[in-house]
């Protein structure tokens, strides 16, 4: 199973487009769980995560959290702004999976 994770500010706005990505990933039978939440409660996360997602309006926090995470080999990147406010999911999810290589 390959474990994403979504963030923003509040975790509202990425809790639409997390149900947006787990329906594409059901249609097309991939086993990915999506979860999404705030960026404050990411520290008490304990799970494995193998991708971590920001929302836009959190893109100042992408060094730090990259410096945090990506040693823990976990992939991360900025959710397209486009993407974002479109709640594409198929698009956000197919930009997911190639960070996986």
């Amino acid at each position: 199973m390959i474990n994403i994770i979504l963030i923003c500010a509040a975790g509202m706005s990425t809790s639409m487009l997390m149900q947006k990505m787990k329906d594409s990933a059901e249609k097309r039978n991939l086993d990915i769980s999506v979860l999404a939440m705030p960026e404050g409660k990411l520290d008490s996360y304990k799970e494995n995560i193998d991708i971590l997602l920001l929302g836009p309006q959190i893109m100042y926090l992408e060094d730090k959290i990259r410096g945090i995470y990506e040693e823990k080999g976990v992939k991360v990147a900025v959710i397209d702004m486009v993407d974002y406010g479109s709640m594409n999911g198929d698009k956000v999810l197919d930009d997911a999976l190639l960070l996986l290589g």
